[in-house]
């Protein structure tokens, strides 16, 4: 698991700090759900139904939104695959593995989205933005990393009601 990101550690440049503190949670999280025993990894322990499956799904999905079809306006298949009728959706057949390649994948584009790009560089129009101007891609990375490190808070708990693998 990569270090924390912290703020003494040099960094080439701002980029560089946003896609530490990306890999960082999405490593945190991969290890809190590969931590749990089997069954708890699909099946919620909270109210609103969530699972951890569907939440590797679920942020899978959202730098799959923010950052493709979102900033860089590429056509994806199914930008909001990760939402079912009821909430995060997750498929039989899709297993923690599965979902697991499939987050660190999608960590490998967010790596070469940020390397393509400046931070200052605005977005591409299109439907990701609901008709609003698109932001910078910096605006975009900050939403990414407090998006993971609430929920990487959210594992947190699960993990620690399902007798898994604690944090901070």
């Amino acid at each position: 698991m990569p270090a924390f990101p912290e703020p003494t550690t040099p960094a080439a440049d701002r980029g560089e700090v946003f896609v530490r503190y990306l890999d960082y949670f999405r490593a945190t999280l991969l290890e809190r759900v590969a931590g749990l025993p089997e069954p708890a990894a699909g099946r919620s322990v909270l109210p609103s139904g969530w699972t951890p499956l569907g939440l590797l799904k679920h942020l899978r999905h959202v730098e799959l939104r923010w950052l493709e079809w979102g900033f860089e306006g590429r056509a994806v298949a199914e930008p909001w695959g990760d939402r079912g009728e009821d909430g995060w959706f997750v498929a039989p057949g899709e297993s923690r593995d599965t979902l697991s390649a499939e987050l660190l994948a999608q960590g490998a584009i967010t790596r070469a989205v940020v390397g393509r790009h400046a931070l200052d560089a605005v977005g591409a129009p299109g439907p990701r933005w609901d008709g609003a101007e698109p932001p910078t891609l910096e605006r975009v990375l900050f939403h990414l990393v407090q998006e993971y490190a609430r929920h990487v808070g959210h594992i947190d708990i699960v993990a620690e009601l399902e007798d898994g693998p604690r944090g901070e």
